[in-house]
């Protein structure tokens, strides 16, 4: 989601060190995930980010030492993990979200394992597990950001829904991921399609085209580059002041802030926002098998699920799990966010986004 749904790649546009690796070491001793299966290693998007203490505990407790592997977008990094899945770079894959779910499930990427904890996920973020070959682990939603003093300074209200967006005063000004190698690219374009039908989304991306819509590769480069709202952006000049991120964006822009402003410099457009679900899942051919089945417990514990928010600024799926009071009053879920059934998304899923490609790239 997270991506934010995310904190490791915007920390990295606000002058902060993140964890490259979670603090583990770089596989020595009887090495990778084999060996003397001492190590248990986790391929993830780049947004993978999680408190030392946390994973000390987890070492602990589990005797495995955590190797973490980050490999991307998260787009990119699933379609990496399916064509290496017969010789997998690690024993469980974190970071599939609901947008690529069935991508996923129908080549095989995942073995079934039903995690300990996983009758305490809420239970609207259940669906798609598939024989328990993939587990809940977080839950965020993706929408247009914007930049609160770009249009203060203007006197231009800010968007609020996808209609809004194709207004001839915002001509110019979002920027957004390309659909087919970017997950928030992605949810905002299964957004789309929720939000109009399949008859009626390619006719909005051409009124959004026609309003000068800029689109480039990832997250990480609309905004942390494009996006003139982000402590990133601001340092690179972007001057779109329009961006698809995520609804925990803002309070990222205030938690890492120094000095800390008194309310967040960018905010959410609520009536874009697209609900996404991360799942993790053990690789079909993981080479330390039971070190994964105990990450994945690992992932829904309380004591994992409450590091989360402040970490890859994503909410937990695990039912009574607190969440910090900055990142909610900063970073709320959106109230009624476009869904859309996983079904749905696996049956047009590809089909949209060739489409999409040859209406907005070409």
């Amino acid at each position: 989601m997270n991506t934010t749904k995310k904190v490791t790649i915007l920390a990295a546009g606000l002058g902060l060190l993140m964890l490259s690796a979670c603090g583990s070491s770089d596989g020595g001793g009887d090495g990778g995930s084999g060996g003397g299966q001492k190590t248990v290693t986790l391929v993830s998007h780049n947004s993978w980010a999680v408190s030392e203490d946390v994973v000390a505990a987890f070492e602990k407790e589990s005797g495995y030492e955590l190797k973490v592997l980050k490999d991307g977008d998260a787009g990119s990094a699933v379609n990496k993990a399916i064509l290496t899945k017969d010789n997998p770079q690690g024993d469980v894959f974190f970071g599939v979200d609901n947008t690529l779910l069935s991508r996923a499930l129908a080549n095989g990427l995942f073995q079934p394992y039903e995690a300990k904890g996983l009758d305490l996920v809420l239970p609207e973020y259940r669906a798609g597990e598939g024989e328990h070959r993939v587990t809940p682990v977080d839950t965020g939603d993706v929408c247009v950001n914007y930049d609160k003093e770009w249009f203060g300074e203007r006197g231009i209200t800010p968007p609020k829904t996808f209609d809004d967006l194709v207004e001839p005063e915002y001509k110019d000004l979002l920027v957004v991921e390309n659909a087919s190698t970017s997950s928030p690219g992605l949810g905002f374009l299964l957004g789309t399609a929720a939000k109009y039908g399949d008859e009626g989304w390619p006719e909005y991306w051409k009124k959004l085209r026609a309003n000068g819509v800029k689109v480039v590769d990832g997250w990480e480069q609309a905004y942390n580059e494009e996006f003139s709202g982000s402590a990133g952006g601001k340092q690179a000049k972007g001057d779109r002041p329009l961006v698809v991120s995520y609804a925990s964006s803002p309070p990222a822009e205030v938690i890492y802030a120094d000095p800390k402003p008194k309310t967040a410099p960018t905010g959410v457009a609520e009536g874009t926002c697209f609900r996404q679900v991360e799942y993790a899942g053990l690789l079909d051919n993981a080479k330390n098998p039971e070190g994964g089945k105990a990450l994945l417990d690992f992932l829904l514990t309380e004591e994992f699920q409450e590091d989360m928010p402040l970490n890859m600024f994503v909410y937990p799926v695990r039912e009574g799990a607190r969440v910090p009071g900055d990142f909610a009053r900063y970073g709320p879920q959106a109230e009624k966010p476009e869904t859309m059934d996983p079904a749905r998304i696996a049956d047009h899923r590809d089909q949209w986004v060739k489409s999409w490609t040859s209406l907005v790239l070409k």
